[in-house]
């Protein structure tokens, strides 16, 4: 506390100081921090060559000395929490996760700590002079508010679903908690991803070209990104890598100009995904050289280019009559207003988010809203005869599967790193009493039953004829330099971060080569099995066998290896380690196949059985190099559960005791064996650092579930039409035709709530305001969370729409036998709907009213009812 307060008073006491000494060294208009932004972006760029000017149209923008202005790089992620930095930050549920909350506070406090994170790592990047490094800006490339048309796709996991009011309302609250309040300043940006009609499939990506009628572009497509631009003033807009109509996203006449810039309004910045505009004449053949394709897509408002430095060429494209310096000037002025309105160019006392300590990173309230959200995620499927919660005081449970103890699962894609991650096992093992036998036997792989059983071969390891490894560390990433040097048993180590790795070298920022000679005893496969953190090779015999020396995020790695007894194979692992804990571990051992009947024969006197499977970030994601069966390039070729996991719960279910399934997954999964046979079974997606903890306050009743599905649940893959069709035909709970498995919006509570009193004005004209109540009463016997849910059924057959619609939802607590009026508002864009023509009309007719805690007409049984009324609009 005494540092602390130390700390604060000598960062204000420097801040004035740097005020006084900021104005004494102002030169140019554009430094008089009394003028206007645009009086301040005018004068700068008035200074700039046209050389500067396209530099600082890149994502990497150079510094320009003469002028003070320091580099920056715009990348930068944070999708659930801060991405990609160096530094150890809170990190919450994947999108799609936090979209089953159906909180919008919550959502917005998280987009407001995650913000300040941000800031902290910032101030940092200033003090220490890396504003020119990525991942460490102001400038966030997200939400991603795509439409999860499909469950296959890949990505899906960043979104917010498949509805696209609940993806705007929810887009909205982001925006709006992590750009601040300030009437001055943003504490930093957001920006709306990937602008528009995208959603895979991953490998077609950078040759797709879209197109849908004006109907679906306007009812599905484009309404969050609307409600984003022209409502919660989102700074950026990032366009998309497939082509709409013939045109790349990024230089689309309807997308670019017609709506974004014209129709809506939009003065903020846009930049390219990353390498987009090396689409345009590599991919898309739209464009014949790099030149042409800059000039384009500035032309268009893509002000700018993430990737290749494609943009370098608007220099010659100027030159050549392609395109003006008044243009190329429009755009470097939008990016200079950003970091204007960011505070980039004034004195840190004058910005309050410019003052924010590291104190921040990982604070109490970030971690406890973590586990507010991975709680209020999980969505309870099915929980046949009350088997759960489980009772505390059983003696001996199982725990199974590749997801019960997997850290990167947990995580997501575009993830920070926290200190501490409670995996499904861990969460499990935190909540039960000693007396209580916790197993954990993995049993099973995603998709296959091959599993590496370990064997110990240390004593087959020679250094200069000694038993052992030689160890180099290095004091920097590269190992490069001298290095202290010492025999070692094997690599196996867990440092945490700060403590001393060998004399003066800490456990970040260094690397470390081991070599050995490997003599195997005996002939016949050997399989090496390497992990660590950050990045590391694995080179036998002179050749790279394993590469993960970029920051890994996919776990451990293993090469199989034909030995034969006393031959000689040289061995060396090279790894580097960053910022944070630094491990390595390296085991060996051979592969054998699981027989699942002797697993429940081995286990047979068990309480429960707690499977965790699923799918994860490994198989799932943005444009992945995986070719497991179900899978492809990150996308899913089948949205089944892998067969294994279903035959590892057949033979588990014959022993007659407790099945659980935790499924985890980003995406849509099909179980239509488990969803008949399996008594318990709950969706915990990818919940972020506190998963495991939120999973166990839930299998062992400590809290309540309450997360609803914002995607349709399928029952197999003829239920899809093609992946490549963007049509919404049979496509969303909004078009779907058939019986889902478990529809949008579905999700099951320990307690059961009534709705009644349903309250709906008589006379509705077009054009007006609705107000609807609704009484909720909690008629179970525990407290718990209610997400009440409006949607909307047009019955005016002259009037196409979806089949129902989403348009207000509200989550509440209520205490056991308490009742709370709800209200919700309509206002008249609710009561809209899209002409064939992509025109927005008032509705008319007759229209049913429903709000319950699911939509109309979900197969499942649920516990709560839904009221409906019919009203007649004007």
């Amino acid at each position: 506390m005494k540092f602390n307060t130390l700390y604060i008073f000598l960062f204000f006491l420097y801040a004035n100081i740097g005020l006084s000494a900021f104005a004494q060294n102002q030169q140019y208009p554009f430094q008089d921090y009394n003028l206007t932004f645009e009086e301040r972006v005018n004068d700068l760029v008035g200074r700039l060559t046209l050389e500067e000017k396209v530099s600082q149209m890149l994502n990497s923008s150079p510094a320009i000395e003469r002028l003070d202005i320091p580099a920056y790089d715009w990348w930068n992620e944070t999708l659930h929490g801060v991405a990609r930095t160096p530094y150890n930050v809170t990190v919450y549920p994947q999108a799609i996760a936090m979209a089953a909350t159906f909180d919008k506070d919550a959502l917005f406090t998280m987009a407001d700590f995650s913000a300040t994170e941000g800031r902290a790592i910032y101030n940092i990047a200033l003090e220490t002079g890396q504003t020119k490094e990525r991942y460490l800006g102001l400038t966030y490339w997200t939400p991603n508010i795509n439409i999860f048309r499909d469950p296959r796709w890949g990505r899906g996991q960043e979104t917010y679903g498949e509805d696209p009011f609940l993806t705007a309302q929810l887009g909205d609250a982001f925006v709006r908690g992590l750009q601040g309040d300030d009437p001055k300043y943003l504490k930093a940006t957001a920006c709306a991803k990937h602008y528009a009609v995208h959603s895979g499939p991953e490998p077609l990506r950078h040759t797709f070209d879209v197109d849908v009628s004006p109907y679906e572009l306007w009812d599905t497509y484009l309404p969050a990104f609307k409600k984003l631009v022209t409502e919660s003033d989102v700074a950026g807009v990032m366009c998309a890598y497939n082509a709409f109509r013939t045109q790349p996203c990024c230089a689309s006449n309807t997308l670019m100009i017609d709506i974004l810039r014209n129709q809506w309004g939009f003065t903020g910045y846009v930049t390219s995904d990353c390498w987009a505009i090396d689409d345009f004449f590599k991919h898309h053949k739209t464009h014949p050289n790099a030149e042409l394709a800059s000039a384009d897509a500035v032309f268009h408002g893509t002000d700018l280019e993430c990737g290749t430095d494609v943009y370098l060429s608007l220099i010659e494209a100027v030159k050549n009559g392609e395109i003006t310096k008044e243009q190329i000037d429009i755009s470097v002025k939008r990016l200079f207003m950003i970091r204007f309105r960011l505070g980039m160019f004034d004195p840190v006392s004058m910005v309050k988010y410019a003052q924010t300590p590291t104190s921040v990173l990982e604070s109490k309230p970030h971690s406890d809203h973590a586990l507010k959200m991975a709680r209020e995620s999980i969505v309870l499927l099915k929980n046949e005869n009350k088997t759960l919660p489980l009772n505390k005081k059983l003696k001996k449970i199982v725990v199974l599967g590749p997801n019960a103890d997997n850290k990167i699962a947990i995580l997501g894609n575009y993830n920070g790193t926290p200190s501490r991650t409670t995996t499904v096992l861990q969460g499990i093992k935190d909540k039960l009493p000693k007396d209580c036998e916790v197993i954990f036997d993995k049993a099973v792989n995603f998709t296959d039953n091959t599993i590496l059983e370990y064997n110990n071969l240390n004593d087959q390891y020679f250094y200069d004829g000694k038993n052992g490894f030689k160890a180099e560390y290095y004091n920097n990433i590269l190992l490069q330099g001298n290095p202290i040097v010492k025999r070692e048993k094997s690599p196996d180590y867990n440092w945490q971060e700060g403590q001393t790795v060998i004399n003066d070298i800490k456990a970040y920022n260094f690397s470390v080569r081991f070599t050995t000679d490997f003599k195997p005893q005996v002939n016949g496969p050997v399989v090496f099995e390497l992990e660590a953190d950050d990045g590391y090779r694995f080179i036998v015999n002179g050749k790279t066998v394993i590469d993960a020396w970029e920051r890994n995020r996919w776990g451990a790695k293993t090469y199989e290896l034909i030995v034969k007894k006393d031959s000689v194979y040289n061995l060396q692992i090279e790894y580097w380690q960053g910022k944070g804990k630094a491990n390595v571990k390296f085991s060996t051992g051979k592969y054998t196949n699981t027989s699942f009947e002797n697993i429940a024969d081995r286990y047979k006197d068990a309480d429960a059985f707690i499977f965790t499977g699923g799918i994860s970030p490994q198989l799932e994601g943005e444009e992945m190099e995986v070719n497991y069966t179900g899978f492809e390039g990150g996308d899913r070729t089948s949205i089944l559960l892998p067969e294994i996991q279903t035959e590892l719960m057949k033979a588990l279910q014959k022993t007659g005791k407790p099945v659980i399934f935790v499924m985890m997954t980003g995406s849509a999964i099909a179980t239509p064996w488990e969803s008949e046979n399996i008594p318990a079974i709950i969706n915990c997606w990818y919940g972020g650092q506190a998963a495991g903890t939120a999973v166990a306050d839930i299998l062992f009743g400590d809290y309540n579930p309450s997360g609803r599905l914002p995607v349709t649940f399928y029952r197999d893959d003829k239920d899809l039409p093609a992946f490549t069709d963007y049509s919404l035909k049979n496509r969303t709970y909004r078009y779907f035709s058939g019986k889902p498995l478990y529809g949008f919006g579905f999700g099951l509570s320990y307690s059961s709530f009534a709705y009644e009193q349903l309250n709906i004005p008589t006379d509705i004209n077009k054009g007006k305001e609705v107000e609807i109540s609704v009484k909720i009463t909690n008629t179970g016997t525990i407290q718990g969370d209610e997400v009440a849910q409006l949607y909307l059924i047009n019955k005016n057959k002259e009037i196409k729409t979806a089949l129902k619609t989403l348009k207000g939802f509200e989550r509440i607590n209520l205490k056991s036998g308490e009742s709370k009026t709800v209200i919700f508002k309509l206002t008249p864009q609710d009561l809209t709907y899209v002409t064939p023509n992509g025109e927005l009309k008032s509705l008319y007719g007759e229209l049913d009213i429903a709000v319950g805690g699911h939509q109309p007409g979900e197969p499942n049984k649920s516990t709560s009812n839904m009221v409906t009324k019919t009203i007649y609009i004007n």
